[in-house]
């Protein structure tokens, strides 16, 4: 029989995973205002720059359920090592890229990493608190874990800046040796049930998502009724119906798709999916134009930001607090139509000439919406499903997140490039300005999935989850 868990143990467990989950968080967020740079540096396109973004989000979205599943079958601390060392190793090849392209599949592989650390992270710290207890750790985790979402534009702009883009990645190896060696020191193994590898299903999904971005990137190149897109989209659309199938079928589906049936948890994705295609698309735009277009350095693009993200340290924990006595339904809504608004007024008022201070205001309003819709709907989502069913239903939240935000940079940036370039920044800020609208317009779409979550008056400790 194993020994309980002391204090001392649980304390190292909090510390060990919070500080991998902080450094992939982080990685995820401090490249967003090296963008500029690194395209001068490489001499790339917008459109080429956003797949640094994109190879990372795609291998993270579409491994994350296996990376749990190897936990499970190999050993949590084995593979949560492994995943670490996997991602400091990509960070050294992303710091050595000599081209965009090395750059890219160096971004893939640290999406790899990233999947298989941070469900294990999760499971790993879940595993061990009590269950009067895990809540509490499981803030606290989370909490770190945003102040790295928070963060990280304004140190990767200030390393930009001051040391260069490359040391963004160099950081990652020093942290990530130190994760490993407590890990190994510290953290004891654990196994899960050995449920079987989806791998279809992952081969599946994984080819639907790269063919339908590849149709949107490649739309203004070579036109969007040409044969490489249509055929691209056309095959896009045949993986992610095949998938879906499968899912169906397998007995060990990544996706249970009898999850869908709740209407709380459906329309929770939906609206999930939809705003944070939104924020990444705006996260990958907004600092280059602060830099392109009205002259701020790496590091004053950071702080600038710091407006819209730092509103989910303030809005996060009030709006968490507030959706036990509303409900899921007015907060989600709420939320992203205050963001709707917030980007489609940027989207009016900007202009090469425009001062930071106009984009202020609207930024804040952006940023305080979608810090109450986020809790909300992820909330929504979790429960709807079986306290059983959690992890999967957290897993399916999480790749629809990530992949949500890669359609989205990938549609944003089509739009840019359709109406602007990155050539000077009258051209710029022309892009910027048909971007800024598309995203509000996704964020509109957010808004209208949320009407049809569920309303209830009241949630009590004891309450079934909401399926109506």
């Amino acid at each position: 029989m194993q020994t309980p868990i002391s204090r001392a143990e649980q304390h190292w467990v909090l510390s060990v995973t919070a500080l991998a989950s902080f450094m992939m968080a982080l990685d995820a967020m401090i490249i967003t205002t090296a963008f500029a740079t690194i395209r001068a540096d490489f001499g790339s396109s917008v459109e080429t720059l956003q797949w640094t973004v994109n190879a990372f989000n795609l291998t993270f979205a579409v491994l994350l359920l296996t990376g749990a599943a190897l936990g499970d079958r190999f050993g949590r601390r084995r593979m949560f090592a492994t995943g670490i060392a996997l991602f400091v190793v990509a960070s050294a090849a992303c710091a050595l890229a000599g081209n965009a392209q090395a750059l890219i599949a160096a971004r893939a592989l640290q999406g790899a990493g990233a999947a298989l650390v941070m469900p294990l992270a999760m499971a790993i710290l879940s595993g061990a608190f009590g269950r009067e207890e895990r809540a509490r750790a499981l803030g606290i985790f989370s909490g770190i874990t945003g102040c790295a979402l928070i963060i990280g534009p304004a140190i990767g702009g200030f390393i930009t800046t001051h040391l260069g883009w490359r040391w963004i990645f160099w950081i990652n190896l020093p942290i990530g040796l130190i994760v490993i060696a407590m890990v190994l020191a510290r953290l004891r193994e654990s196994f899960g049930p050995a449920a079987p590898l989806d791998i279809t299903g992952l081969a599946l999904v994984a080819v639907a998502a790269l063919a339908l971005v590849w149709s949107l990137l490649r739309g203004n190149a070579v036109g969007w009724t040409s044969t490489e897109v249509m055929g691209t989209l056309t095959a896009g659309v045949m993986f992610a119906v095949g998938f879906v199938l499968w899912q169906l079928r397998t007995t060990s589906p990544m996706v249970p798709m009898r999850l869908f049936a709740s209407r709380a948890f459906a329309s929770g994705i939906a609206a999930s999916v939809l705003f944070y295609a939104a924020m990444y698309g705006v996260l990958f735009l907004l600092p280059q134009f602060l830099q392109t277009t009205l002259g701020f350095d790496a590091f004053g693009a950071g702080l600038r930001l710091l407006p819209w993200t730092a509103t989910l340290f303030v809005t996060a924990p009030v709006a968490g607090a507030v959706v036990n006595r509303f409900g899921e339904r007015p907060l989600v809504v709420t939320g992203l139509l205050m963001q709707a608004i917030g980007l489609g007024w940027i989207s009016e008022v900007v202009s090469p000439t425009i001062s930071y201070s106009a984009l202020a205001a609207p930024l804040v309003l952006a940023g305080v919406g979608v810090s109450m819709a986020m809790p909300a709907a992820q909330n929504a989502v979790l429960s709807a499903v079986a306290v059983t069913e959690i992890g999967k239903a957290s897993g399916v939240f999480n790749m629809g997140r990530f992949l949500g935000g890669m359609f989205g940079i990938a549609a944003l940036v089509a739009n840019f490039s359709a109406n602007g370039a990155a050539d000077s920044a009258v051209h710029f800020a022309s892009g910027f300005a048909a971007a800024m609208s598309l995203a509000a317009t996704l964020s509109l779409a957010g808004a209208v999935a949320g009407l049809f979550l569920p309303m209830r008056r009241r949630v009590v400790a004891a309450a079934a989850p909401q399926d109506a």
